[in-house]
């Protein structure tokens, strides 16, 4: 170990979380201890499934912690065994001061926005869903409150027409991951600016919130704009999916919508219509126009374009979507 490497414990969960302990194991750092959620029941089965950070732990031979309490005695006197100049949190749980304060040179998280915009869990789908052309990662030291601590470092990426939440998580992940070294470089060289959120905030700042996404937060409103609905779509594509219930034969149905664009038509036909002509395209109106559905899937089916749909749907023109 050299003087310009760090004692690290890493806390993360996702596969978000394993780029940015993937890039510190290989950099100059030292990981002494890695610590994420108990294994859950997953799938049909319900058999025991390892987050994507354990995983890596367990094939990387890095020490390992899954604590059900994180203000358990014994969890806490083993994390401070580590020994460790800094911990860095990437996707994983509000800490509780026991545990963010232990290391000498402070607890820092990465966070997926432009802090102090998008606080919260949710701020890929958030920043796409609202419209937002750019958007970015933030490493900051964690304090009392959740997301307000001061920021460390910054990285701005552009949001594109093209993008999902899907393909900007993993933008995101890639950019989070090389910031999380840099800023491990730079709390070593100690050469930091700590810059409190409190500064960014002008009276003109109009700060938008992404908490977590519920189920019925995923219903598409059809009364909306075209452009909004295909952000809504986009911003909850491939999770947790944006979803319309409708009718089929007296049968109610829900479809889940991942890909749509908009048409330049008009159409005087009220919000919330289907038009298909049962073979190609499955188009719905809007407030201000119609939009054309790529790719959708059925309760119970796969994930399909829509051709396929259509294809193995019987009458599809009687497909009616509830309000």
């Amino acid at each position: 170990m050299n003087n310009n490497s760090l004692k690290i414990v890493f806390m993360g969960t996702p596969e978000f979380a394993v780029a940015s302990l993937e890039a510190i194991h290989k950099s100059r750092h030292i990981i002494k201890g890695v610590v994420t959620v108990p294994d859950k029941p997953a799938g049909r089965g319900k058999k025991l499934k390892a987050s994507a950070v354990k995983e890596y732990a367990v094939s990387n031979n890095l020490p390992l912690l899954q604590p059900e309490k994180l203000k358990n005695p014994d969890f806490l006197s083993a994390l401070a065994a580590f020994d460790a100049d800094v911990f860095v949190v990437v996707a994983f749980r509000m800490l509780p001061e026991q545990v963010w304060a232990i290391p000498p040179k402070g607890t820092f998280n990465l966070h997926a926005s432009l802090l102090p915009q998008y606080r919260g869990a949710a701020p890929i789908n958030h920043a796409i869903i609202n419209g937002e052309t750019r958007t970015g990662v933030t490493t900051f030291f964690i304090d009392k409150e959740i997301d307000t601590g001061k920021i460390i470092m910054q990285k701005e990426v552009e949001i594109t027409a093209t993008d999902n939440a899907g393909s900007l998580h993993d933008k995101l992940m890639t950019e989070g991951a090389s910031l999380t070294v840099t800023t491990l470089d730079a709390i070593a060289g100690g050469n930091i600016e700590e810059i409190p959120q409190e500064k960014l905030i002008t009276p003109d700042t109009v700060l938008k919130p992404a908490p977590k996404i519920f189920k019925d937060d995923c219903r598409i409103d059809w009364n909306k704009n075209s452009d909004e609905i295909i952000n809504f779509i986009r911003g909850l594509s491939p999770y947790p999916v944006a979803f319309t219930e409708a009718v089929h034969k007296n049968k109610k149905i829900i479809l889940k919508i991942y890909g749509a664009t908009a048409l330049k038509e008009k159409t005087a036909v009220p919000p919330g219509k289907i038009i298909t002509d049962g073979e190609k395209y499955l188009k719905i109106t809007t407030a201000d126009g119609i939009i054309d559905i790529k790719e959708l899937q059925i309760q119970g089916k796969k994930r399909m374009p829509v051709k396929d749909f259509l294809n193995g749907f019987r009458q599809p023109e009687n497909l009616e979507l509830i309000p």
